[in-house]
């Protein structure tokens, strides 16, 4: 039987026989490649070859930065969008107070306008707040007798008559609307001068005109101005418009209702009206009386007759 060595053991060419050939065809291939470009097609074939385990390789890799990606992605869409959200809201709150901003100064404009406009002194007033009795139509502004202003004096705005100053403190004073129950403006119909009162209507914000008889000469859309005959509000001064007419045979008075025009229930700035000249006093009534019995005494006969 014969022996022979095992495939490992079989011994080939030396290691260093080896690595001497290996070394002489890696840099005959090298030459050759760099002068005659003899390698660039095996290349390129290997690299095709090569080129799905490249892709199977980097796929672990790239699974990692896409979910990674993802989750950055999605912190930073959410950031992005927190942020905008309040520079949106932010701009937002500065529009709004802008176009704040931009009708007050309106309405201030149109205020000095009407202040110019009026032959009184008047004094700015900002209103403050409302009454706190639900049932009455009174404002508080923040003008009082340290500012100059009275009780009793008339309170207008850009459109008209807004109310009158009924209470006045040191710093800050009550101002009833005309729709208030309490209040009543003598006023007249622009359009033929009929004369009138203009009684508040309370919680409806509108006016009534009282007492007007059946074939009074009123009619819807008539301008409703100050008469200016009791001596405290200036004639002339637009207070209402009549929107509705009642007549009813069976009564004696008509109904009429009017809207004011001034902005008494959405004005924020208004303007406090000087006192105006005191009229001349009534006639006293005693004196008035005494006379008339005198002269009746004269005209009796001493016989009684």
């Amino acid at each position: 039987m014969e022996h022979t060595p095992p495939p490992f053991f079989v011994r080939g060419p030396a290691p260093l026989v080896r690595l001497a050939f290996f070394a002489s065809l890696s840099l005959t291939l090298l030459v050759l490649d760099a002068r005659f470009k003899y390698a660039e097609g095996i290349r390129e074939v290997l690299a095709l070859a090569a080129y799905p385990i490249q892709q199977a390789a980097r796929l672990p890799v790239v699974l990692v930065e896409g979910v990674s990606g993802y989750f950055a992605g999605q912190s930073r869409l959410q950031a992005e969008n927190e942020a905008l959200r309040a520079r949106l809201l932010a701009a937002t709150l500065d529009a709004q107070r802008y176009a704040a901003a931009a009708a007050e100064a309106a309405s201030l404009r149109r205020l000095i306008d009407a202040a110019e406009r009026l032959e009184s002194k008047s004094i700015a007033a900002e209103v403050l707040y409302a009454g706190r009795d639900p049932y009455a139509r009174k404002v508080i502004v923040d003008r009082g007798t340290q500012h100059g202003v009275q009780q009793g004096s008339v309170v207008v705005d850009e459109t008209g008559v807004v109310g009158q100053l009924t209470r006045a403190h040191a710093f800050v004073s009550e101002v009833t609307l005309v729709s208030d129950k309490g209040q009543a403006v003598p006023v007249q119909v622009l359009r033929n001068g009929l004369r009138a009162i203009a009684f508040g209507g309370g919680t409806s914000g509108q006016l009534e005109l009282r007492y007007m008889s059946g074939n009074a000469d009123v009619e819807n859309g008539d301008l409703l101005v100050t008469s200016g005959i009791d001596g405290t509000y200036p004639p002339g001064l637009p207070v209402a418009s009549v929107v509705r007419v009642e007549r009813d045979a069976s009564y004696t008075f008509a109904r009429v209702l009017a809207q004011p025009i001034a902005g008494v229930e959405r004005g924020r700035y208004a303007l406090v009206l000087s006192a105006p000249a005191r009229l001349p006093d009534y006639p006293p009534e005693a004196d008035e009386r005494k006379g008339a019995r005198a002269k009746r005494a004269r005209k009796v006969p001493a016989d009684g007759r």
